[in-house]
């Protein structure tokens, strides 16, 4: 089965950093896109960063431009979300995403919060 488990939120002051670890299991990273997304209280579910292995590109919502860099640990299987400079607005639940033939897996999230 693919499971993917978070870590590493918690609560933080604005400026400060964090680094969310997402370890998956049952399929291998390198084959699947792999990514972070967030969803803020009564806001929708949003795109953060994900890596493409179409082309091993990466993207960046232009809201953490600059700020958070996606990395991902084969030999760990892991993926990593590095998130620095950290604002209010960035106080959200973040979940780790795999998308590979068309299907979507998600993990249970973990929650962030950057107090002001």
């Amino acid at each position: 089965d693919v499971q993917l488990v978070e870590s590493g939120g918690g609560l933080v002051q604005a400026g400060g950093s964090l680094r969310l670890s997402c370890a998956a299991s049952g399929f291998s990273i390198d084959a699947y896109d792999i990514g972070w997304f967030r969803q803020a209280p009564g806001k929708e579910r949003e795109g953060v960063s994900v890596i493409s292995r179409s082309d091993d590109s990466t993207y960046y919502a232009d809201s953490v431009k600059d700020r958070f860099t996606i990395s991902s640990d084969s030999a760990k299987n892991t993926v990593y979300l590095q998130m620095n400079s950290l604002k209010s607005e960035d106080t959200a639940v973040y979940y780790c995403n795999a998308l590979h033939l068309g299907t979507n897996y998600w993990g249970k999230g973990t929650q962030v919060t950057v107090s002001s």
